[in-house]
């Protein structure tokens, strides 16, 4: 009995401090939480923008996404920057956020062909990064061109299936640092949906293990041709 009571008391012992440990990872967690600026890289999320205008056609939304889902030939274009901590991400950092105008948005058109989105973005990642509208815009239009897009995919004309990983090699061959485990790609159930790559804050390519585990797990994924294109 005195030897049962003992392991009883042990486990008990495990437990809480188990228990504590948690708490104690979340409360540092907590501290940093959402705090503007506070984070440890950025992900970068390039969508295949022809899937998602498949989707919406699907759905029977395809006129809300006008501005991205005309006859203008839109290969990958920029979903946002969104900072992240190794751990999870911080989003809606400030609120109400400040605001953005409409002279920013506009300019961001290129690589952002919707305005809804643009000011999404902004509400629930640009005020997590600590800067300005206009810095962040910037950080945007930096990070983006520090990518290079391999030149199959930029006037893609035919429906293309491609294993994840051949498509990752694409880019790595094409982008000198950056590694296999700095990008991965998300798909829905048959199409890709977009390539993220992980940079600091310098906008240098680094990895990013808990971004690199979500990368899509089909052995293929459809990529719709580039509209107009």
């Amino acid at each position: 009995m005195f030897h049962s009571l003992s392991v009883l008391i042990s486990r008990v012992l495990v437990s809480l401090a188990v228990l504590l440990g948690l708490l104690g990872t979340a409360g540092a967690q907590d501290r940093r939480q959402n705090a503007p600026g506070e984070f440890d890289f950025y992900v970068l999320a390039l969508s295949w923008s022809p899937s998602f205008c498949a989707a919406a056609e699907e759905r029977g939304n395809a006129h809300r996404s006008q501005a991205q889902c005309s006859e203008r030939p839109f290969s990958f274009v920029v979903h946002g920057l969104w900072p992240q901590y190794d751990r999870g991400f911080p989003e809606y950092c400030r609120r109400p956020s400040p605001r953005l105008e409409r002279g920013i948005m506009i300019s961001m058109l290129d690589l952002m062909p919707a305005p809804g989105l643009i000011y999404n973005e902004w509400d629930k990642h640009g005020t997590c990064s600590g800067l300005g509208t206009r810095a962040y815009f910037e950080m945007i239009r930096k990070a983006r061109a520090a990518v290079k897009i391999p030149d199959e995919f930029l006037e893609l004309s035919k429906p293309k299936l491609i294993a994840p990983e051949e498509l990752e090699a694409a880019f790595i061959k094409v982008n000198p640092g950056l590694s296999a485990s700095a990008i991965s790609t998300t798909c829905d159930s048959k199409r890709l949906s977009e390539v993220r790559i992980c940079m600091n804050k310098d906008l240098q390519f680094r990895a990013c293990e808990e971004i690199d585990r979500r990368t899509c797990r089909r052995d293929q994924v459809l990529m719709p041709p580039v509209r107009g294109g």
